[in-house]
């Protein structure tokens, strides 16, 4: 993934080009039995589809690709990889969690080199207004404007709607670092989520809480490794997760629209939980991670260069 703005003297993004890479992730049946892994394994094997790419945007790697900010250039290839030394899938929310992270990413590099709060940074550029509420709403719960500033502590705010048609979702993160040992510790976590009218606030809440957590676990812990032939991570040791000490107070905060249209709520708080941490883990250190996670080990790394 490469993301490459330009500014103007004043701060205004002048073109947003955004480079994918996608590769085959059928998990799932499709109406052929072939993309499912234990089809694979009888005795008389199932033939194994022509991989194909998803189809128009938000199907694939391309989901949430396209920035809801209104700029006067934006372009998004996606390249599409059908060989693959192993097999691979999708966890959760195909290409939005990491074009999110992009996206809400560059545009925290874009305002610090613009000088402009990060909050006001994306209003400028943000015309929905039900995301601007969304995202002004995350601020003010969070307390983005009585921030006070201290030694190796950060806060990081992210917004997008997930597949730009479902619900939108802001959250805002602050996190303290350890400079000795890289380890990056999230003290707390506020998300703001509008997805139209509400039926349901405790199954909203709900599905915005789990998917922070989750998604806090993907971008400081899980990573799966491999070889040319195998995959490595087998087991809890090699492949760690979040645990229950290491989880921050969460604060979810509904925005009703009386009304609305009902949005799909499920999925929509992961992508901007990573990029908030991103930025927030940022604004601690002085130094951008921009591979994924964040562990001590690149924390360290970052720090040294």
């Amino acid at each position: 993934m490469k993301t490459q703005p330009s500014l103007d003297k004043d701060g205004n993004v002048l073109d947003w080009t955004l480079d994918l890479w996608s590769t085959p992730h059928g998990t799932r049946p499709s109406g052929q039995a072939g993309n499912l892994l234990s089809a694979r394994y009888l005795e008389k094997p199932f033939a194994i589809p022509v991989p194909q790419n998803g189809g128009p945007p938000n199907y694939a790697a391309d989901r949430n690709a396209i920035a809801l900010y209104e700029f006067p250039s934006h372009k998004v290839t996606t390249h599409f990889i059908t060989q693959m030394p192993v097999r691979v899938s999708s966890t959760r929310g195909l290409g939005a969690y990491g074009n999110v992270f992009a996206i809400e990413s560059f545009i925290d590099e874009l305002a610090v080199a613009a000088g402009i709060d990060p909050v006001g940074y994306r209003l400028r550029f943000l015309k929905d207004e039900r995301a601007r509420a969304v995202l002004v709403k995350a601020a003010e719960a969070f307390g983005w404007e009585r921030w006070q500033k201290r030694p190796d502590h950060g806060r990081g705010i992210a917004f997008a709607r997930y597949k730009n048609v479902a619900a939108y979702c802001a959250v805002a993160l602050e996190v303290a670092v350890d400079r000795s040992t890289g380890v990056v510790r999230v003290l707390r976590a506020t998300a703001a989520n509008e997805a139209g009218e509400i039926v349901n606030p405790d199954g909203i809440a709900n599905q915005i809480e789990g998917g922070l957590i989750q998604s806090l676990s993907w971008s400081l812990k899980e990573e799966v490794k491999f070889d040319g032939t195998r995959i490595l991570s087998d087991g809890w040791d090699s492949y760690p997760i979040l645990t229950f000490s290491e989880t921050p107070p969460v604060e979810v905060v509904l925005i009703d629209r009386k009304g609305a249209p009902f949005l799909g709520t499920g999925e929509a708080s992961q992508g901007p939980t990573g990029a908030a941490l991103a930025n927030a883990l940022a604004d601690a250190i002085g130094a951008r991670l921009r591979q994924l996670p964040f562990t001590p080990e690149r924390v360290r790394a970052a720090l040294k260069a």
